[in-house]
Formats: structure tokens, sequence, C-alpha cells
């Protein structure tokens, strides 16, 4: 089983930016974990990252991925309130997909509350910091299983 893992802008500045809110991991650290992680608990499944501050690229990633993968997991970060071609582009991904924000949005901003890519996702995890990618990989895993 093959999966992808993109996260979206600003993520490269994980573990200095803001690390009261998102935790000091940085996303090489995160990207290992996860790694480490699927090679010991989940064996038959590996995984590929992506990551862009342009929406653009992860468009074009996502698009290249239909017959690559077998399900995604994706932080748009600020693109998930803003674009409606990312939204189009994670909806016509033909396979599982779980959102995933290390932040609890529904208790932030008030704009961060309107997630146009989690209306076209699977799965929605949110507040639980870098930790809800694990429970992201392990939700999107049991779905792609049940077929």
């Amino acid at each position: 089983m093959r999966i992808l893992v993109v996260n979206g802008p600003n993520l490269d500045l994980l573990g200095t930016r803001e690390p009261e809110l998102y935790g000091t991991t940085t996303l090489t650290q995160l990207e290992d974990d996860l790694d480490e992680y699927s090679r010991k608990k989940l064996s038959d499944v590996s995984l590929e990252f992506g990551r862009s501050n342009r929406e653009g690229e992860i468009i074009d990633l996502l698009n290249s991925g239909h017959g690559k993968f077998d399900g995604l997991v994706i932080n748009p970060a600020g693109l998930a309130y803003q674009s409606y071609a990312l939204r189009d582009s994670v909806a016509a991904f033909p396979h599982p997909k779980i959102v995933v924000h290390i932040t609890n949005v529904f208790a932030r901003e008030r704009f961060r509350r309107n997630d146009l890519i989690a209306e076209v996702a699977d799965g929605f995890i949110c507040g639980m910091g870098v930790g809800g990618y694990r429970l992201a990989l392990d939700a999107l895993i049991a779905l792609v299983k049940k077929g």
C-alpha cells in the first residue's frame, strides 16, 4: 500500500513557527517519525512525502499521483480556507483521503472553521498536534483496507 502525505504552505517552518501553537517538532522530524511508524507498525505501507508553499505545485503532485497511491493524508494549511482549485484536486483524487490540521481550527479564528478541503475528504483530524498524522495514517489505512 502506498500513501501520499502532503503538507502545504508554511509547514516547512514547523519547529520554529509559533511553537506555542504548532510545537517544536520540525517537518523533517515529523516525516521521519511517520516513516518509522509505518515501517514498524504497518510493514506493508510505504509513504511518500510532498510539500510546497505553492498551490499549483500541490495540485500537480496530487493529480500526478492518481495511479500511484492508494490514499492521501493532507495538511493543506492556509489553502484549506481559500483554494477551490485545491479542493477540486483533492475531490478528484480517486482514493480515500484524510485532512489533518495540527491545531484545533475550531478554537482559533472563525475563518478556519470553513475548511474547503475537509468537505471532500473521507476524514478530518485536528487539534492533536503532530500526533494527528499518525491518527490520520491509521484511519486512512483502515479505509483503504475496507475498500
